[in-house]
């Protein structure tokens, strides 16, 4: 029996995935607004209401990358080393990302990451529905920080401080990268901006934040 589960869940995933690439090598293609939910549905040689089971809205099949992340922030918090606040935790984490390019920090300039993140940031719709997940992921890091017994309210506010500058960050350096600059050269200036941001958040919430104690 766990073994059918297994393998039907499985399925589900390869199905999930093959439907998010198909989307996205049409809407690369021929532009978001030109693409059809009915267009992708028979592209991938699925109906439409099979689609729309896996994916709620024609904007969700772009930006299901961003559903694997929404937990990301809420983890690292709560998996921080004894001693370490969570500022600490997001900005080492952050850091470490543009190190390795991670394309969640928007600098990576692979072609098929350049070209994905012109499609999000350059389709009103696509970015109306990303506050979504913003606000999902807000939710969850909210949740991490009210276990530590931060008060509902400063969890709240706080969560919402840590998700924004990650975000602004990778849309900063989406820019650098879109206005012609190499992940190597707009590096530096990423990690500047990081530093800085991260600073400005720490002076203000590690005095209202609790140290991981153990």
């Amino acid at each position: 029996m766990a073994n059918t589960t297994g393998l039907r869940e499985n399925k589900k995933l390869r199905t999930r995935r093959h439907l998010a690439a198909t989307a996205l090598e049409l809407f690369l293609e021929r532009g978001f607004d030109e693409v059809s939910v009915a267009d992708v549905a028979a592209a991938a040689e699925v109906s439409k209401p099979t689609l729309f089971r896996y994916f709620p809205s024609k904007e969700d099949l772009v930006l299901d990358r961003f559903a694997d992340h929404q937990g990301e922030a809420a983890r690292i918090v709560r998996d921080r080393p004894a001693g370490q606040t969570p500022v600490a935790a997001v900005r080492g984490h952050f850091l470490d990302a543009l190190a390795a390019g991670d394309p969640i920090t928007g600098l990576c300039d692979h072609p098929e990451v350049v070209a994905y993140q012109r499609l999000l940031y350059s389709t009103a719709s696509l970015e109306a529905r990303l506050g979504h997940y913003t606000s999902r992921e807000v939710e969850l890091l909210a949740a991490a920080l009210e276990a530590e017994s931060v008060a509902p309210l400063a969890a709240r506010l706080a969560a919402t401080h840590l998700v924004t500058v990650r975000h602004e960050l990778g849309r900063e350096n989406w820019r650098r990268i879109s206005a012609g600059q190499s992940a190597a050269e707009a590096q530096p200036a990423a990690v500047d901006d990081a530093e800085a941001a991260f600073a400005m958040l720490a002076d203000g919430l590690d005095a209202a934040l609790p140290v991981r104690r153990s």
